[in-house]
């Protein structure tokens, strides 16, 4: 009889067990997974911190309304570290684990391309919201920064210009990983195709973290003081860059003699720097927080009371993920789906007001038309724009000043789908 009993209870336990397991497996398909895949330590965490934020906002203001086909979204956040290998890691936990529908993430490219097979593999979605240097095609990634042909381009003809400076001699300072190498390659060409000799073109690359900068800015002042107008493109990264403008103004370099325009520093960057000395210096972006638009006040306004702070910044990769998590929503939406192959198809074509007063869509190639503006550092830490194109620009995956890549394309739409596809055959297909 005790036997029997213990039998039966044991039996109890079983099904109530199964039960609660029943009904957590039911109520964790009941809302949909947002993977959020930024350093929160290490050397990358000064600029990745702020996008983990601005996407608890995004997932915040989405629940607002009723979250998506009538389900609330849930963020699962991780901490890759910045540890390349890690992000890999982090991507494959948050897609066959915890089960994310999509992830929002990366800074560098390395991070990126450490997390390209990955998503590839297991058919994820990635938004990948910086600036980069193109050269990459991936049905499982949309790249919501800016292509070189956003930024880094327009930045150096705007330096060549008389309105920028009449720019003659040019230093290309990097952190020494796959974004700086190959944007300087593409910029070397690019102004080598502009009658630049390669020997008033002075290339160096330093580790993340780089913090003793005297020898190397006293080599830049030296290069710039052969007689021509000389300027810095810096792709520096991360935390490097506090002691980077730290000893641009200790050596008394000021913008009207070498100016820096960078592609790696906003806001978030110049936040707790004295930014007295680096007033003039340039950056190169889609999006300052600076710009005079409603939109942009309004979502300022609803980011600031949802992190109770009034001094959080909001800058350019921060406004990426705001496109790209919203182009996202409706692609979501429209497909009825949170089905990657059927969210894709959906996201073509998708148009969504950016914060500068203009509406950017995504492309074909994964890629967002963006406008693009150039700014000077003022004293407050903002950016004052000192240029911009007249609309938006399309992203281009693949630079037409490198041989290899001029003659590609990426065209993602079914039934044609291809990142890197010869243009003559690929025009020769569709027709």
């Amino acid at each position: 009889m005790k036997m029997r009993k213990t039998f039966k209870t044991m039996a109890a336990a079983g099904a109530l067990a199964a039960s609660i397991a029943m009904a957590g497996s039911a109520q964790a398909a009941e809302t949909i997974k947002v993977g959020i895949l930024h350093s929160l330590s290490g050397t990358m965490a000064i600029s990745e911190t702020a996008l983990k934020d601005v996407m608890l906002f995004l997932i915040d203001e989405q629940n607002k309304k009723g979250g998506l086909l009538g389900k609330k979204l849930e963020a699962v956040v991780v901490d890759p570290a910045s540890d390349w290998p890690l992000f890999a890691e982090k991507a494959r936990e948050l897609l066959e684990q915890h089960k994310v529908d999509v992830i929002f993430g990366n800074w560098t490219s390395v991070s990126r391309k450490s997390v390209l097979p990955v998503v590839e593999e297991l058919n994820g979605m990635l938004f990948y919201p910086v600036q980069y240097e193109g050269e990459e095609s991936s049905r499982n990634i949309f790249y919501t920064g800016a292509a070189p042909n956003q930024q880094a381009i327009p930045a150096v003809e705007y330096l060549m210009s008389e309105e920028g400076g009449s720019v003659k001699r040019w230093v290309l300072a990097g952190t020494d990983y796959v974004y700086p190498r190959t944007t300087n390659k593409i910029l070397e060409s690019f102004l080598i195709s502009k009658g630049v000799a390669k020997e008033d073109i002075l290339i160096n690359y330093t580790p993340f973290g780089h913090s003793d900068w005297q020898t190397i800015v006293a080599d830049v002042k030296k290069f710039g003081a052969a007689g021509k107008k000389t300027a810095v493109v810096s792709t520096i990264n991360g935390d490097a860059n506090v002691p980077f403008y730290k000893e641009l103004g200790n050596q008394g370099i000021a913008a009207e003699d070498i100016p820096v325009v960078a592609f790696s520093v906003g806001e978030e960057e110049l936040a707790g720097i004295d930014t007295g000395p680096l007033v003039g210096h340039l950056a190169a972006w889609n999006y300052f927080m600076s710009v005079d638009d409603d939109n942009n006040a309004d979502v300022i306004k609803k980011w600031h009371a949802f992190i109770g702070d009034e001094k959080r910044v909001f800058n350019d990769p921060m406004e990426a993920h705001y496109i790209g998590f919203n182009m996202w929503a409706q692609a979501v939406a429209q497909a009825g789906s949170t089905n990657v192959d059927a969210v894709r198809q959906a996201m073509y074509g998708q148009k969504f007001p950016n914060l500068t007063g203009g509406v950017a869509e995504m492309n074909t190639n994964h890629h967002l038309s963006k406008p693009v503006l150039i700014g000077e550092i003022q004293d407050d830490g903002q950016f004052e724009t000192v240029w911009s194109t007249d609309g938006v620009v399309v992203g281009d995956a693949w630079s037409d000043y490198l041989p290899e890549s001029a003659k590609l394309t990426a065209d993602w739409t079914f039934p044609w789908v291809c990142g890197n596809c010869e243009k003559p055959k690929f025009e020769e297909a569709i027709n």
